[in-house]
């Protein structure tokens, strides 16, 4: 259990937001719901808990700092969960800073995360507080995976890493910030190459990628770009960053009748499983980290609240805006997850 410190949660009823409310109880935290839906926080904040004190309802909206800092008053941190976040970061994070707190966010958007290390990095260095984006499944997990890979390496040649999803099974947040993504860059696809993002208007390669068991060789999509080559490059020397992506799962998020996700359990996961696959290269020598486990949107939850954790207990290595790998000790940070995460890890 923690010490009951009070986190606010920013999109507390969507998909993702549901899963952080329950992971922060679980912990001991204090959940304060917000976001723009009053209707929507009222009904969840009314739903069933056994023995376990009633939440706090703040309603606020983005375009409305006054509401943001109603919302964050008395919080030791807040966790957006509300996309879009080329939309609501830059909000919440002023929010944040105004109330000298910790930000968290599990922005998968690539734009978005760029704005934020170009627009906050100094700011928040000099409010001596953190801002952390993308501690999520994609950006975090893959970054930390990656982080722990390299070891005692300060440099490599390359980063790959691989999804191997099940299927994806989107919610509407993902639809919706996948065509905010698309639009911002015109349609183009991204990649990191030699040492800077890319915009290309070519189809991606598809090719063969070797995962572990149980997955074992399947065809991916080459440069099915993620947050990762943000917070990868944002503290590591890896000239290129690649992720890839099982093909089924790319067909289910690109197909408009895919439906949301649907829960199979008593903690609200989905039927997806993932096997994350990360190699490092540095001249002949690899060097790989792997995760396993279930639904991509449920493992965000424990990914964003042990981050929380770590911050408000102290066990952070830097200020300003820092991705997981630099901010957080990747083999203790991902050795924590257990629970949620099966891994191999380099020894």
């Amino acid at each position: 259990m923690e010490s009951g410190h009070t986190v606010a949660v920013y999109g507390a009823y969507g998909h993702t937001g549901r899963f952080v409310v329950a992971q922060l109880r679980e912990r001991g935290f204090l959940p304060v719901l917000s976001g723009r839906d009053p209707g929507k926080l009222k009904e969840l904040a009314e739903e069933p808990a056994a023995d376990r004190p009633a939440l706090d309802v703040r309603p606020a909206a983005v375009d409305d700092p006054a509401s943001l800092d109603r919302a964050l008053a008395g919080a030791a941190a807040v966790i957006n969960c509300a996309g879009p976040f080329a939309t609501t970061a830059a909000p919440v994070i002023e929010a944040a800073l105004r109330a000298r707190i910790p930000y968290v966010d599990v922005a998968a958007e690539v734009e978005a995360n760029v704005d934020t290390f170009a627009h906050f990095t100094d700011r928040a260095r000099a409010a001596g507080t953190v801002i952390v984006p993308a501690m999520a499944f994609f950006g975090g997990l893959g970054d930390l995976l990656t982080t722990a890979a390299m070891g005692d390496w300060t440099a490599a040649d390359e980063a790959h890493i691989a999804y191997g999803l099940s299927s994806w099974h989107p919610t509407d947040g993902t639809r919706v910030a996948g065509q905010v993504s698309r639009t911002r860059r015109n349609g183009e696809r991204v990649r990191y190459t030699n040492g800077r993002l890319e915009y290309r208007d070519d189809a991606p390669p598809t090719l063969d990628w070797h995962f572990p068991d149980p997955l074992g060789t399947r065809a991916v999509i080459g440069e099915f770009t993620m947050a990762d080559v943000v917070t990868v490059p944002s503290h590591l020397s890896i000239p290129e960053v690649r992720t890839y992506m099982t093909i089924e799962a790319a067909r289910d998020l690109s197909a408009p009748d895919t439906p949301a996700p649907t829960a199979v359990d008593e903690r609200g996961r989905s039927a997806q499983t993932f096997l994350v696959d990360v190699v490092v290269r540095s001249g002949d020598t690899e060097r790989r980290a792997v995760a396993r486990g279930q639904d991509i949107y449920a493992v965000t939850a424990p990914l964003a609240v042990e981050a929380v954790r770590r911050i408000l207990t102290g066990r952070t290595r830097t200020i300003g805006v820092s991705s997981a790998g630099q901010i957080f000790d990747a083999a203790d940070f991902l050795r924590a997850l257990s629970p949620h995460v099966s891994l191999e890890l380099p020894q």
